[in-house]
């Protein structure tokens, strides 16, 4: 397997010339159960035809695990090539492939989706080989945004107790405040009264 990536690499090299397969991006980080795009552009010609375009995008995972992402053949999508892992979950965007643009949505991502990308394109004119590096990550049980809110939503709870608290704590000294106050108004008022008796 590593001898058959190192032959296309080598043969790109000689090969090509001025064909020239190329990654957007040559290393890509996702979730697992979400969706990435992987992009390849490739040297196109407008006034040759579709049905000499040869495409085959392939996950190799270890040396002997291979798994067939996409194939077209002379111009046609040939999706029973497809590996059964990637079934439904692929989707590649025609007008992309006109202008010389290998688009392919990978969506519900899985741990076992990681691995490197190798896209052969294949045409009268040339022939070249891009590749790009995926890890799909996978879901902690309980994330860490998951676990902030309840965090917060204590410590929110806590200050609204212990603004409660001091509230109460200080409406009684208000209280208490007053009916002192006001007994000792009375009691002075009515020591007032005797007074001007005598």
């Amino acid at each position: 397997m590593i001898c058959r990536i190192l032959l296309l690499i080598i043969l790109t090299s000689c090969i090509s010339g001025s064909f020239v397969v190329n990654v957007t991006q040559t290393s890509y980080q996702a979730e697992e159960n979400h969706s990435i795009t992987l992009e390849w552009t490739f040297t196109t010609k407008p006034d040759r035809s579709n049905k000499t375009l040869n495409i085959l995008c392939e996950l190799f995972i270890s040396n002997n695990n291979v798994s067939v992402l996409y194939h077209v053949h002379e111009g046609v999508e040939v999706s029973e090539s497809q590996d059964e892992k990637f079934s439904g979950r692929v989707q590649s965007d025609k007008d992309a492939l006109r202008e010389g643009r290998i688009r392919l949505q990978l969506s519900r991502l899985r741990t076992d989706d990681s691995g490197l990308y190798l896209c052969e394109v294949n045409t009268d004119y040339g022939f070249s080989v891009g590749k790009c590096q995926l890890n799909v990550t996978a879901v902690r049980d309980f994330p860490e945004s998951a676990r902030k809110p309840e965090a917060s939503n204590t410590e929110s709870r806590g200050r609204i107790g212990l603004y409660c608290g001091v509230t109460a704590a200080l409406l009684l000294l208000c209280c208490f405040s007053f009916i002192y106050c006001l007994n000792n108004r009375t009691s002075t008022q009515s020591r007032g009264l005797d007074v001007g008796k005598l």
